[in-house]
């Protein structure tokens, strides 16, 4: 099995580029809505409006991008080169975005959030699509998107230390706790996507490439396995979305605690998930990934409706109860990817394609669905219910705000766990899809006169030898 299983080292190297795409994508949910409304001086509607719309509408990139990935061949293989390319990007979006000042119009908001969701589907497809070529196991995948889910956690957790350790060094100020951020993001961004490129390794395909774009793409969504992934992802994501997008509102208006210390709950909730990464990779590995998923689901929900008692500004029961939601809430998001490496499986059985880049570009498509909703529909709603972000001392609207923040998230996480209990690609399924594979390649490769298959080679190159 050793050949089979990549070192600590090697996905360190790979999760090290989780810290600074986390910790542009937890901003872009939690605390830039929130800054373009409260310090720059846009409406709550125009700022909902503009996250919704340019997450659609990006989503129509991501078959484009994902299907160029797959027809991809050079001799720095297929992912790592994309991923390259997007580091460029993302630090110029992150510099105008985050270093934004008060007089901002909607158009730019509009038009640099158009290039940094551009940049971050670029980095995010190439990523998954990497980590899928690291190794083609069932159970190595649920440990490789394990630590891709910590190296995410970590991101968000430095991150989210920045606005709380400024002020202990006199520095103080949302605006510059925001900028902070940003430089975070542009600093770590190119160092860790060398070290990534240096250690993380990729197998060079052989296969010649194949069409790749929006006709596969949909296709793929006949595929009843692609379709429950799909739906099982965009909701265990929208709800901590929403949950991520209500925080500051919720614990500071209903809750009665400080900004400060209510970034220290959304710490706190974030060292929760660290814990529970390798706990929920040992317990996929103990009962597979279905099953730890849908487990973690429902202990996410009785957690979550758990914050409606949370004493005002009691900090103590408040930062035990939200390191306990932390600690579910970091399944979901690797075990489905570490899923979806198995139905690429499935589905190169089926097609002889390999789709991984559309296959990840599908899981995207949900992942800005369910972001676009958090703040485009959680937002307009709250002004409907009356609330405004600019008032304190009033209770219009707080009744809503509280049963949006528990209510909506709890109830997706029930409803994804019922889903997903019974996906029908197990261990056992998936050594018989690996069986069927190396049998057909063996097939070919004899038809073809070829001294090995080209499948399995390229399968191989990305396990062996072990780094």
């Amino acid at each position: 099995m050793s050949s089979e299983r990549r070192s600590n080292w090697t996905l360190a190297a790979y999760a090290a580029t989780c810290l600074p795409l986390a910790g542009l994508t937890l901003p872009l949910v939690v605390y830039l809505p929130e800054y373009y409304t409260s310090e720059l001086g846009l409406s709550l509607t125009d700022v909902g409006l503009a996250f919704m719309a340019v997450r659609l509408l990006d989503m129509a990139f991501d078959p484009f991008i994902g299907g160029v990935m797959d027809r991809t061949r050079s001799r720095f293989g297929r992912f790592k080169l994309w991923f390259a390319i997007g580091v460029p990007i993302l630090m110029a979006a992150t510099a105008a975005l985050f270093m934004a000042k008060p007089g901002v119009t909607t158009t730019y908001l509009w038009f640099w959030l158009l290039v940094v969701y551009a940049g971050t589907s670029i980095g995010s497809l190439s990523q998954l699509g990497w980590g899928a070529m690291l190794s083609p196991h069932y159970d190595q995948r649920s440990r490789i998107y394990g630590w891709w889910q910590a190296g995410n956690i970590v991101g968000m957790i430095l991150v989210l230390t920045l606005p709380a350790m400024l002020p202990l060094v006199g520095i103080k100020g949302h605006n510059i706790g925001v900028a902070a951020m940003g430089w975070f993001i542009i600093i770590t961004l190119p160092l860790t996507a060398a070290l990534a490129l240096w250690k993380a390794p990729e197998p060079r395909l052989t296969i010649p490439p194949r069409r790749s774009g929006l006709m596969e793409y949909l296709a793929l969504l006949r595929r009843p396995s692609v379709v429950r992934l799909l739906v099982v992802d965009f909701l265990t994501g929208t709800g901590p979305a929403i949950t991520g997008a209500l925080f500051f509102f919720y614990f500071e208006r209903v809750k009665g605690f400080e900004k400060g210390t209510a970034s220290l709950l959304l710490l706190l909730y974030f060292l929760g998930g660290l814990i529970g990464a390798p706990l929920w990779t040992w317990m996929a590995m103990k009962i597979g990934k279905h099953r730890a998923l849908a487990f973690s689901g429902l202990i996410y929900a009785a957690m979550t409706v758990c914050a409606l008692a949370i004493p005002q500004g009691n900090f103590i029961i408040g930062a035990l109860l939200m390191f306990a939601i932390g600690v579910p809430y970091a399944a979901g998001a690797f075990l489905l990817r570490a899923m979806m490496a198995d139905v690429g499986d499935e589905e190169r059985l089926a097609s002889g394609h390999d789709r991984t880049g559309l296959l990840y570009a599908l899981l995207q498509g949900t992942v800005k669905i369910g972001s676009a909703v958090a703040v485009g529909v959680a937002f307009p709603l709250l002004a409907l219910m009356g609330f405004d972000p600019t008032q304190t001392g009033v209770a219009d609207g707080l009744g809503g705000l509280a049963l949006l923040f528990v209510g909506i998230p709890a109830g997706m996480a029930v409803l994804a766990s019922w889903l997903v209990m019974s996906f029908p690609i197990t261990a056992t399924r998936h050594a018989e899809i690996r069986d069927a594979l190396a049998a057909r390649d063996l097939e070919d490769a004899a038809l073809a006169g070829r001294p090995s298959p080209l499948p399995a080679q390229d399968f191989d190159a990305a396990v062996r030898p072990a780094e």
